[in-house]
C-alpha cells in the first residue's frame, strides 16, 4: 500500500526540515520526501514532528531490572559503582535476565527507537531483539585480562559468531567490556570483526591505571582475582586501526584526550550517553569540540542502572537544554544518523530519504512558535505519546 503523511515539521536529518512537507511509503521503503504542496497527503499528524527512527547506540537492556536500584557514584570512585553491578548480575537468574531484556526492549520501542546497540552478556540479548520490530547490533560483551580468561573468552566469541549470522534487522558484534577488563591480545583479535564496541576512558580510575598500572582498579581487579599488568593495553592502541579493522564504537571516551581526534577514520565512533555522564558528575562531555574535530558523535542511553528511562529523545532534549550553543540540528544528527553510521546501518535508515527503510517516529509538538523548528522538537516538556512506524507498518 502507497501512503503519504504531512505534519507541522518533517525532519529528514539528510536535509533542512520541511514546514507541511510530506513522505510517501510505499511498503517498506521511502518513495518520495517533498516541500508542502507537491502531494496531497492521506494522513494529517497534525502538531507534529515526523523525524527519523531514533538510534540507541550503546545501551546494556540486561540491566533493566536495576532501576533505580545502583545510584551512580562520583566519578572518583567509579570502581565502587562497578562492584554493585557485579553483585546485581549474580543475583540474576537466566530467566530474570531475559525478563529484564524485554522490559528494556518495550521501553525503548515506545520511546520511537528503530536501532538499537546493545551490549549483551554471553549475546543473551540475540533471540529476542531478533525477533523484535527494531533494528539492531547484538555486541556480545568479552571479559577477560588474563591470558587463560582472554582465549576462552574468544574462543566463545568465536563460536558465538559462527552460529549467528547476520539477518535482514539484527548483526552480531563484539564487544571487549574495557582495556581494563580485557586482554590486549583480545583487542586484537576482535579487530578482525565488522563491528566492535567498547567502553573507553570512562573514568579517572581507567586513566590511571593504563598510565601507571596502579590506582583503585587495580584492587578492584585483585578482589575479583583476574588483576594481571601484563594483559593492559592503551588507548593508543586501540586508537590505531588494524588494516582489516570494521567499525569501531567507543562508549563515553569522558577523558580521552582531544589530540587524539586525528587518530580517527571514518570507521570510529563515540557514543555519548548525556545523563549518564551526568549522573557520574563527571567534567561536561567534550563531545562539541569531538564534533569540531570532524570525529563522529552519536548518543546512548547507557542502562536502566545509572539512567532514568531508555528514552533516546529524552537524551537529546537534555544536551539541548545543557548546552544551548549546539546546534539543535547536530543534536538531532547524533540521536539518528550518527548513530546509523556508526553501528553500520545508514544506508537503510537514519534519515527520511527516498529508498531508505520508512522508519520515523512522530513526535508532538508544543503550541509555540520558534525561529528554528529544531527548538519545537527539543524542547523538553514531558514524554507526550508518540507513534513509530517501523519498515512501513505502524509499531
Amino acid at each position: 500500500m502507497v501512503f503519504t503523511l504531512t505534519a507541522r515539521w518533517i525532519f529528514p536529518v539528510s536535509g533542512p526540515p520541511l514546514e507541511r512537507g510530506t513522505i510517501t511509503i510505499d511498503g517498506e521503503r521511502i518513495v518520495a520526501v517533498e516541500p508542502h504542496g507537491r502531494r496531497t497527503p492521506d494522513e494529517d499528524c497534525g502538531n507534529a514532528a515526523i523525524i527519523p527512527g531514533l538510534v540507541n547506540a550503546h545501551t546494556h537492556l540486561d540491566l533493566s531490572g536495576a532501576r533505580g536500584q545502583l545510584p551512580p557514584t562520583d566519578a572518583d570512585h567509579f570502581p565502587d559503582w562497578l562492584r554493585q553491578v557485579i553483585a546485581y548480575r549474580r543475583t540474576r537468574t537466566p530467566q530474570q535476565v531475559a525478563a529484564d531484556i524485554r522490559a528494556g526492549l518495550a521501553e525503548c520501542l515506545r520511546f520511537g527507537t528503530t536501532l538499537v546497540g546493545d551490549i549483551s552478556a554471553d549475546g543473551t540479548a540475540w533471540p529476542i531483539l531478533s525477533a523484535a520490530p527494531v533494528r539492531a547490533v547484538v555486541f556480545r560483551e568479552l571479559l577477560g585480562l588474563t591470558d587463560e580468561r582472554a582465549w576462552h573468552a574468544w574462543a566463545t566469541a568465536d563460536e558465538w559468531l559462527r552460529h549467528h549470522p547476520p539477518t535482514a534487522t539484527c548483526r552480531p558484534g563484539l564487544s571487549p567490556h574495557a582495556p581494563y577488563s580485557a586482554r590486549a591480545t583480545l583487542f586484537d583479535w576482535v579487530a578482525r570483526t565488522p563491528l566492535v564496541a567498547t567502553h573507553l576512558a570512562e573514568s579517572p580510575a581507567e586513566m590511571e591505571l593504563l598510565r601507571f598500572h596502579r590506582g583503585p582498579l587495580v584492587a578492584f581487579l585483585q578482589e575479583l582475582g583476574v588483576w594481571d599488568a601484563d594483559g593492559l593495553t592503551t588507548w593508543e592502541k586501540l586508537l590505531t586501526e588494524p588494516p582489516s579493522a570494521g567499525r569501531y564504537l567507543f562508549a563515553h571516551a569522558n577523558y580521552l584526550p582531544l589530540a587524539w581526534a586525528e587518530r580517527f577514520t571514518h570507521r570510529h565512533s563515540i557514543v555519548y550517553c548525556p545523563r549518564t555522564h551526568a549522573a557520574f558528575r563527571h567534567p561536561p562531555h567534550p563531545f562539541r569540540q569531538w564534533c569540531a574535530r570532524g570525529v563522529r558523535v552519536c548518543l546512548g542511553t547507557d542502562s536502566l542502572a545509572s539512567n532514568p528511562d531508555l528514552d533516546l529523545l529524552a537524551e537529546a532534549r537534555w544536551v539541548r537544554q545543557s548546552y544551548p550553543d549546539c546546534p539543535g540540528e547536530l543534536v538531532l544528527r547524533m540521536a539518528t544518523l550518527a548513530g546509523a553510521q556508526a553501528l553500520g546501518w545508514a544506508d537503510a535508515c537514519g534519515s527520511l530519504e527516498v529508498g531508505k527503510s520508512a522508519d520515523l517516529v512522530v513526535v508532538p509538538l508544543p503550541n509555540a512558535d520558534a525561529a528554528d523548528p529544531h527548538e519545537l522538537l527539543l524542547r523538553a516538556e514531558g514524554a507526550a505519546e508518540r507513534r513509530t512506524l517501523f519498515r512501513g507498518v505502524w509499531r
